[in-house]
């Protein structure tokens, strides 16, 4: 066994092995061959594939409701539907009425300096779309730059910036001024419509009048008129001329209610009838979260082979896996069927236990597998399990839903870009102790040699456009209203709010906070009458201790006004939604400290992943960074707007082992909250007990955050280097607990840290007893 520091196996025949194992040969004769078949099989799976694509509506005939057959308009006069929608649990706040305050302003202010903010600039499938006149697009489905506006929008007015709200403003006016006489939107390549690529470019519209109502007279309308194609085309069965729209179609039921709800003209009916016409032709969601029906084996272990013609694959599709989640609850809002709120639920917890990974997203290289941490999770997928989980918070109120949305943004979503967000990856895997052009084939389902490589479009261009929703879509549900007179803090993050609640009051709130990398949160609130203020505590929460202080009068502020002492032994929150309610007065401040401590859950193969509060921690194997040249024909490099000082493809190698196992007994957590346990003063724990509490001090963070031991949060464990091989030139899935043998004079402490930090990393480790090791 070598334990020399080695790096990354890039697509090379002489690269040497980092910190494993190599195959012996036989084994390796053996591997060759099967890798060869991998290619064919790869090759005839796509012919498949291709092929299929018209096939597909009359496959999936099953679950569209009525039959299809002989049928050449759909009737809806046998449906049942509630014509006043049924509410939201929480009601969102208008775009832009939130701004991010310290490292999230930050973060996105990088958004806009980097990639998101200039893709209008340089990148062909935005710059030269076929939406704006131009002949880039990377698929027949033109979903190119419906992605990237849908993601520009909540940036724009997230940030309040003038520049991007000005690229919003051109391509806005453009796709109207070129709208078709019948109300058709956007391109029609080889005369051929569907209405896919449509939805999110509604989404971003929907987003646009929500933030700057003025443009209402001029979008809506137009929303209207695609809308009465569109109805015309689904009565004839003539929307979906691919798979992709009927498994996708919640997302453009949500912009139906919108209008039905804010904006009808008098189209009542139509919306109706247009979100009825979707469910009907769709792929339903409820069949496949059905005990008999959901797959909850490693896909890879099925045979015959789960492929792109497969009946069940819409639905292991990880992008569509994503987006599917909020399914039940989109179609709850239209019908009295209590079954979809279970039937969404379940979809939750089956697919992020049996295909999810512990960083918050769905292990998917394209399809679902199953939970080896040496397979990917695509940044698409993560935005839009972000996006779910966060409106499902918004539908139906569940704690959990909130918890696993910070999960994804605060690791998923970080792990996969550059600190400058400049470049990104295609796929995340969870053990990627390097990240470099690999060799072919790869260890993935269906992606390239370039899939775990930073970059500006590394592996294929649907990432790179949809990516920016991320962030700003996080931010913008991060409040929300509950009731005639409640504000929420529903994902917790630096934030600044200025809304008008439901019984006209008006709240201006700031929250100064470095969660998730503290433990305190504090809260400065000018109202124009008493109003109530949620907080959402998380379920990892050992402990909290809250302060209030409450006026009617504006008073300054002193570290001796008087403060309401709360704590976790006697005020509690909501155990559905996780709120404590407070009930305050015009002038306030109220302090907030989260308890916990180290966690580990634990994996497949006796691993564990290793957690505090809402950050998942890694082992740091050092990272080395070089850039090589861009891989895209799709960008630019002649527009005076190209960055070419920052726009890199880049190759990051560890310098330190990976292959290597710990012993959870020996972690100890270092970092803001450490010692912020539990006081033992009595007057603390009485609820009505008043004392005074000075304004709380937040660590001081680094920018960008997410940089390489950036954060000052990280945990020292004990632990030994172990035989571990590669497979197709990544780490394998973790050796068997019985063949993990420490490599003598390997045992040390190692350093984890946030796990979003660490653009190489060990995130899912095995698991050694090493008490028996000095």
């Amino acid at each position: 066994m070598e334990t020399a520091e080695k790096k990354c196996q890039c697509a090379s025949d002489n690269a040497p092995i980092p910190h494993g194992k190599a195959a012996p040969k036989g084994e390796r004769l053996h591997l060759v061959s099967q890798l060869e078949q991998t290619k064919l099989a790869k090759v005839v799976k796509w012919l498949l594939f291709s092929s299929i694509l018209i096939l597909l509506p009359w496959r999936f005939k099953q679950l569209l409701g009525p039959s299809m057959e002989s049928r050449e308009t759909f009737s809806l006069s046998h449906l049942t539907f509630n014509q006043s929608l049924n509410p939201l649990y929480f009601q969102p706040l208008s775009l832009g009425s939130i701004r991010p305050l310290g490292w999230l302003e930050n973060q996105m202010d990088l958004m806009a300096k980097g990639l998101a903010g200039h893709e209008l600039d340089f990148y062909r499938v935005v710059r030269d779309s076929p939406w704006l006149g131009g002949g880039t697009e990377y698929s027949g489905l033109n979903e190119g730059l419906p992605y990237w506006f849908n993601g520009l929008v909540p940036l724009a007015y997230g940030l309040d910036d003038p520049r991007l709200k000005e690229q919003t403003t051109n391509v806005l006016d453009y796709i109207l001024d070129h709208q078709k006489d019948d109300g058709w939107l956007g391109p029609e390549p080889y005369n051929r419509r569907d209405i896919w690529g449509r939805f999110p470019l509604c989404l971003g519209l929907m987003q646009l009048v929500d933030a700057d109502s003025g443009q209402a007279s001029r979008i809506v309308p137009a929303m209207h008129r695609f809308v009465a194609i569109m109805h015309q085309m689904l009565t004839y069965n003539d929307g979906f001329k691919e798979f992709w729209g009927r498994v996708r179609y919640p997302d453009m039921i949500i912009v139906l209610q919108w209008l039905y709800e804010y904006y009808p003209q008098g189209n009542e009916i139509m919306l109706l009838e247009s979100m009825l016409l979707l469910d009907q032709q769709g792929l339903h969601w409820k069949y496949y979260y059905d005990q008999d029906n959901f797959i909850f084996a490693d896909l890879d272990t099925i045979r015959p082979p789960i492929h792109g013609g497969s009946f069940v694959f819409p639905y292991v599709h990880a992008v569509n896996a994503g987006q599917g989640l909020k399914s039940g609850a989109v179609l709850h809002r239209l019908k009295n069927d209590t079954s979809l709120l279970e039937s969404t639920r379940n979809g939750v917890n089956w697919t992020l236990t049996y295909h999810g990974n512990p960083a918050g997203s769905i292990i998917g290289d394209e399809r679902e597998s199953g939970l080896a941490p040496n397979r990917g999770s695509e940044l698409c997928t993560t935005v839009e399990t972000m996006y779910s989980l966060s409106y499902l918070y918004q539908a139906l109120g569940d704690r959990a839903f909130a918890d696993r949305c910070e999960r994804a943004a605060f690791n998923a979503l970080p792990a996969a870009f550059t600190h400058d967000h400049w470049g990104h990856q295609y796929l995340t895997v969870t053990n990627q102790p390097f990240t470099c052009k690999l060799e072919d084939p790869n260890p993935f389902w269906n992606t390239g040699k370039q899939s775990i490589m930073y970059g500006i479009e590394p592996n294929y261009p649907c990432c790179t456009v949809n990516f920016p929703q991320g962030l700003p879509k996080f931010l913008s549900s991060s409040f929300v209203h509950f009731k005639s007179n409640g504000l929420v803090h529903a994902l917790l993050s630096p934030t600044r709010v200025a809304t008008k609640l439901h019984n006209g009051a008006t709240v201006n709130l700031t929250c100064e906070t470095a969660y998730p990398f503290g433990p305190n949160l504090y809260y400065e609130i000018v109202a124009s009458e008493p109003f109530t203020l949620h907080l959402r505590i998380p379920a990892w929460v050992d402990w909290y201790e809250m302060s209030v202080s409450s006026h009617r009068d504006k008073m300054p502020w002193s570290p001796d006004d008087p403060q309401k002492i709360h704590t976790s032994d006697t005020f509690f929150p909501d155990p559905s939604t996780g709120l404590l309610s407070i009930d305050l007065l015009q002038y306030n401040r109220v302090s907030l400290t989260l308890t916990t401590s180290v966690r580990t859950e634990s994996r497949d193969n006796d691993t564990v992943a290793i957690y505090y509060g809402a950050l998942l921690f890694a082992l740091d194997v050092g990272q080395e960074t070089t850039h090589i040249k861009l891989n895209s024909s799709r960008i630019d490099t002649t527009s005076h707007a190209f960055p070419a000082k920052d726009a890199h493809d880049y190759n990051i190698t560890n310098t330190k082992s990976w292959a290597v196992a710990i012993d959870p007994s020996t972690l100890v957590y270092h970092g803001p909250g450490a010692d912020s346990h539990s006081s033992t003063d009595d007057s603390i724990k009485n609820a009505s007990s008043v004392a005074t509490m000075p304004r709380p001090k937040q660590p001081e963070l680094k920018t960008p955050i997410w940089d390489y031991k950036a954060p000052p949060n990280y945990i020292i464990v004990k632990t030994c280097e172990i035989l571990w091989n590669l497979d197709m030139g990544i780490p394998s899935v973790p050796p068997p607990k019985d063949q993990r043998i420490c490599v003598e004079g390997t045992v040390r402490e190692r350093v984890l840290r946030p796990y979003g930090s660490l653009k190489v990393h060990m995130a899912e480790l095995p698991v050694m007893d090493l008490s028996g090791f000095d």
